[in-house]
């Protein structure tokens, strides 16, 4: 009896350790200069998967503010990249989907991939750290990933 408790307390440990909390968990990075902060929120939707729902979220100069749902996370895809225009415009970009952020507007707008304009400067990303923890991970830190096809 006591090996089947043992072995019961073990199976709930192990399947605790391995969920996914369904607390809503933010990254952002902040421009000063410009009174710029981005943030993408993450919620896991499974319990057990990599599955997420994502949320970008800015907020811009004089207090406006706007947000987007992005395209989910349904396997090991949450990660975007953050990129500057030299026009001032911010992309952010993942696997599935893009968007273009205008802070001057305070405007997030879905983008084709192809109308994209391919003269940007990479600045960071958000994704999960070795610790599997969401945040936001500055160019200097790491140097921009490629997105995998699976």
């Amino acid at each position: 009896m006591r090996l089947w408790v043992a072995v019961g307390l073990f199976l709930v440990a192990g399947m605790l350790t391995g969920c996914n909390s369904d607390v809503p968990v933010s990254a952002s990075v902040e421009f000063p200069a410009d009174q710029v902060r981005v943030t993408i929120t993450r919620i896991a939707t499974n319990p057990f998967l990599s599955r997420h729902d994502l949320r970008l979220t800015l907020d811009g100069p004089w207090g406006c503010s706007s947000a987007e749902d992005l395209f989910p996370n349904t396997g090991y895809a949450s990660r975007r990249n953050l990129y500057r225009t030299g026009t001032g415009l911010l992309y952010v970009v993942g696997q599935f989907d893009a968007r273009v952020i205008d802070p001057a507007h305070c405007t997030i707008t879905l983008a084709e991939f192809r109308t994209l304009d391919r003269s940007v400067t990479f600045i960071g990303s958000f994704d999960e750290n070795e610790q599997n923890t969401w945040t936001y991970v500055p160019a200097r830190q790491r140097q921009e990933l490629p997105f995998e096809k699976r």
